[in-house]
């Protein structure tokens, strides 16, 4: 008996383009992870910028599971594991890389607790309420709320600074613009996913939306890591 393919969001699972074409199981948005991962690696010579030295390792992660969660989809076998545990730890990541980014103590303080208690609670979700092999939509929308708060406080602190601040050449405004585009568009994707996928239809344009959407994030990321590497840049970290 064959295994039908489950049907699970861009993210999630693999996607081909063009089936004829496209003989790779991986999704066309890898290539944009290895790009960003490999541009990454020049900022070992900038440590003005320590919290960027993050990425490497993160990126090179997100490679890994990528690839293993695209090649078990690719043989027919349910993924949603390995990328349940791993968008908890990826929401707690981003909460510490942007405390290493804002000046205020306190929210310094807050959002690493915040990380910490987050990472708490989704994995208990994963384990013992929505399960393993369900993409936790509940913990994944708090964590898409929590990222868009953190990064509108990153913003925040940066608009009200009275130094002039060339925002092309600020890696952390690159980064925040990514993620806060990503998951104000992620919150209502994943949050009603179960809705979309009751008409097949929608399948096709939810992992459409979902493919631009990694592409434009680690895009921006790259662009990040470039203009680490200029002089003229004025650092809104403390």
């Amino acid at each position: 008996m064959v295994q039908q393919k489950p049907l699970f969001p861009e993210r999630f699972y693999f996607y081909t383009f063009n089936e004829i074409q496209v003989m790779s199981f991986l999704p066309v948005y890898y290539y944009f992870i290895v790009l960003s991962f490999l541009v990454s690696l020049m900022i070992y010579k900038a440590p003005r910028f320590s919290y960027l030295k993050l990425f490497p390792p993160f990126l090179l992660t997100t490679l890994a599971v990528e690839y293993v969660g695209s090649y078990l989809n690719y043989k027919g076998e349910n993924n949603l594991y390995i990328y349940n545990f791993f968008s908890a730890l990826e929401f707690s990541f981003y909460l510490i890389l942007i405390s290493l980014m804002v000046k205020s103590p306190r929210m310094k303080k807050g959002m690493v607790i915040a990380s910490i208690a987050y990472a708490a609670v989704a994995f208990t979700n994963i384990i013992f309420i929505q399960g393993m092999k369900t993409l936790h939509t509940v913990t994944y929308s708090l964590g898409c709320l929590a990222i868009v708060a953190a990064c509108f406080y990153y913003f925040y602190e940066l608009f009200r600074q009275r130094n002039a601040i060339k925002l092309t050449r600020n890696p952390g405004f690159w980064i925040c613009s990514g993620l806060l585009f990503f998951y104000c568009c992620g919150f209502p994707l994943y949050a009603f996913v179960n809705f979309w996928f009751r008409y097949k239809w929608m399948i096709q344009s939810f992992e459409d939306i979902v493919m631009i959407l990694n592409i434009f994030l680690y895009s921006l990321f790259t662009i990040a890591f470039l203009c680490s590497r200029t002089r003229k840049f004025i650092s809104s970290s403390s």
